[in-house]
């Protein structure tokens, strides 16, 4: 990921210092198993632990030569290590992919971790958000068109519990890619006891794979890429609602537009969404990585590398973009700009037909059959359209000409919003409890 959309703490996870510290970390772990066992020399650990890890120039220069990473991080890391003949030691008995595989579930974990805990703070933000406009009259929409009255609050509170269930489905899928493999060229622990897997499975705070060839197969990365990929979706669903709140026929809402901040380079005017079209662009970075990822699945007999360059751009493209988008969703909420005035205006602007539901089921309970009452309104609802005339009118105007009553003091209780609202207390109840 470019370092425009690269936030300082994920950036660390995955950069190429901490992976060869992680890769350190496991090796140390390894040979501290072996060595309790009598496998290898006792006096070898501490030299080993005490050599820093590799710089990556130092791996790349050997890796130019050899064309494989792990022996070049070998070679760089024995050179930093004194005596040099302890680091003869290190790697006993494993093959790349336990290497590879165990670090790269702890990069995995610790990405998780830092979404987590934005992912909570987003949570809350839509929460407290819907909460505070759970009396934010507005008109509802489907398809785009007015349809009855609704509450801001109330979109929010949806958006809030699906954030809160794309949290929980990373938490999930967090265990799901947390998995240990230390068994050995085919998986058949051959040189390598499954004691030592154990053990660094449990210093890791990670679990052993019940099961891996030379490599772990890749279903529960998968399933991590893809929890992300919903995550990031929910934030884009969250930018749509800007998005669409802030065209100018609507203006209902707004991103925050801070002093100095500059729309457009030829329209001064201009107050663009940006935030919310960066979510959304952003949000197809991470869905395109479920594809390439989920490939790697199927891989020929025991092992192949096909997944390992996928892996290298996808998984750290993947994090790293939702760690910016859940960081950006954030600000959006907390500064959003919801104008009140404006979307009870909007409700207000056609005259009325947002009330023809409930005008139906009136008539319909007045004793005209359905078909009857959906005719009479509908045909006053068209003339609404066409001319602007309020609606209230219209259907009494329709109504008296096909010889049907309508009561004017049952309209007037049918064309209020609050009407349509009242039963959206335990939805609020609900969202109160969220965390």
């Amino acid at each position: 990921m470019i370092g425009r959309y690269t936030l300082p703490e994920m950036g660390e996870i995955w950069s190429e210092g901490h992976k060869y510290a992680l890769w350190c970390r496991v090796e140390v772990l390894v040979l501290e198993a072996q060595a309790a066992a009598g496998v290898v020399p006792a006096d070898a650990v501490e030299p080993v632990r005490r050599a820093a890890p590799p710089t990556a120039e130092a791996v790349a220069a050997i890796e130019a030569v050899t064309e494989h990473d792990v022996i070049a991080f070998l070679s760089a890391w024995a050179d930093n290590t004194s005596p040099r003949e302890a680091a003869a030691y290190v790697h006993f008995g494993l093959t790349s992919s336990d290497l590879l595989d165990t670090a790269l579930a702890l990069q995995l974990t610790e990405a998780s971790d830092v979404l987590l805990v934005k992912a909570d703070r987003l949570v809350g933000v839509l929460r407290d958000h819907g909460l505070e406009h759970r009396d934010t009259v507005k008109v509802g929409r489907t398809h785009g068109i007015h349809a009855e009255p609704d509450v801001w609050g109330h979109r929010v509170a949806d958006l809030a519990f699906a954030m809160a269930r794309s949290r929980d489905r990373l938490r999930r899928a967090r265990e799901a890619a947390g998995v240990v493999a230390i068994s050995g060229a085919v998986g058949t622990y051959s040189n390598v006891d499954p004691a030592v897997e154990a053990y660094v499975a449990q210093r890791l705070g990670l679990r052993a794979a019940p099961v891996s060839t030379q490599v772990v197969i890749r279903d529960g990365i998968s399933e991590w890429v893809n929890s992300l990929a919903v995550l990031a979706t929910v934030c884009e669903a969250v930018a749509l609602e800007v998005r669409h709140g802030q065209r100018t026929e609507l203006r209902e809402l707004s991103e925050p537009f801070r002093s100095g901040q500059k729309g457009s380079s030829a329209m001064p005017h201009k107050k663009n969404p940006i935030m919310s079209e960066r979510i959304a662009g952003l949000a197809r970075i991470v869905r395109a990585q479920m594809v390439p990822v989920m490939e790697g699945i199927p891989l020929w007999h025991e092992r192949d590398i096909s997944h390992s360059s996928t892996e290298r751009v996808a998984l750290p493209d993947a994090a790293t973009a939702t760690d910016y988008l859940l960081h950006l969703t954030i600000r959006l909420v907390e500064g959003l700009i919801v104008d009140r005035d404006r979307m009870r205006a909007n409700l207000d602007r056609t005259g009325g037909l947002v009330y023809s539901g409930a005008v139906l089921l009136d008539l319909v309970e007045s004793g005209l059959s359905r078909e009857d009452a959906y005719a009479v309104v509908q045909e006053a609802a068209m003339v609404t359209w066409q001319t602007g005339e309020p609606f209230r009118a219209t259907l009494l105007a329709t109504a008296e000409r096909d010889g049907h009553h309508v009561d004017d003091d049952r309209l007037s209780a049918l064309f209020r919003p609050e009407r349509y609202l009242e039963r959206l207390g335990p939805v609020f109840d609900r969202l109160a409890q969220l965390r």
